[in-house]
């Protein structure tokens, strides 16, 4: 799964060259392995992947808005919007782009 969850990053145009990279990479893997966290953004994966890159959850809320805001203005806007199958009229957030990517990979 971490192969898929990479690729569809790189896919947004989200670079690993950005810290948010990896952040989103692994919330997405910790949604992946119990779906029941997602709504827990805050509470959990947060913590969660600050623990694991030793930094604060600010930090990694923080770099994830900058990939995701790099692939809104910069990166594969369209395969956002079309992995969504909804219409985005602006930049989602960190919890929604989460529940889009985890729906798009969980099936």
């Amino acid at each position: 799964m971490d192969k898929r969850v990479k690729d569809t990053l790189l896919t947004l145009g989200i670079r690993s060259t950005y810290q948010g990279f990896h952040y989103i990479k692994h919330a997405l893997c910790l949604c992946l392995d119990d779906g029941d966290k997602i709504p827990s953004i805050c509470k959990y994966i947060y913590p969660e992947v600050a623990r694991k890159y030793q930094t604060s959850q600010d930090n990694v809320e923080h770099c994830m808005r900058t990939a995701i805001a790099y692939c809104w203005y910069n990166g594969n806007r369209e395969y956002l919007i079309k992995i969504a199958r909804y219409p985005l009229k602006e930049k989602p957030t960190n919890s929604e782009v989460l529940d889009i990517l985890y729906n798009a990979l969980e099936g």
